[in-house]
């Protein structure tokens, strides 16, 4: 279930396509989100090497607690597939989801988590919990690290900006 580094898959014509390019993608909707005024985490979802859903987050804005990147991203996947079952994809997000993503991560059944940055306090992958050690009908595996420092450099701007 746990796996760090690089993991490259193949895109459906043909050319290879590599978790740091999912979380390019992932980070211009994080910083959609600040600019927004929302927290600047973003995500993407990909299939056979394509993106089927992205989103980042907006719960103020929405007026919606669970508007999380993920979820979001996650629901535009499920639209554009005409499923909820999206097996086989990887879910890309900037920080590490919380416990209501993984939740609906699982439910989805994404065989790849694909984060940039640890969330200390709320993060459900790696910082609070491991999803391995519950009894859940359904596993994927952790890809974790993935450009980082960008990641985290874009959340601790943001919070250096509205602490002024």
């Amino acid at each position: 279930m746990r796996s760090t580094g690089t993991s490259v898959f193949c895109a459906a014509d043909g050319r290879s396509v590599s978790h740091e390019e999912l979380m390019r993608l992932a980070l211009e909707q994080a910083q959609a989100a600040a600019a927004a005024g929302e927290v600047p985490v973003g995500a993407v979802v990909a299939l056979g090497g394509s993106v089927i859903g992205s989103g980042h987050n907006q719960p103020i804005g929405a007026l919606d607690p669970s508007a999380h990147a993920e979820i979001l991203a996650l629901r535009a996947a499920a639209r554009a597939l005409g499923n909820y079952r999206l097996a086989g994809a990887v879910l890309c997000v900037t920080v590490e989801p919380c416990l209501m993503c993984v939740g609906a991560i699982v439910h989805a059944r994404i065989a790849t988590v694909v984060y940039g940055v640890l969330d200390p306090k709320g993060g459900a992958l790696r910082s609070l919990l491991d999803p391995a050690t519950l009894p859940l009908n359904h596993r994927f595996e952790i890809v974790g690290g993935v450009l980082a420092g960008e990641c985290g450099a874009l959340l601790q701007a943001f919070f250096r900006a509205r602490r002024g």
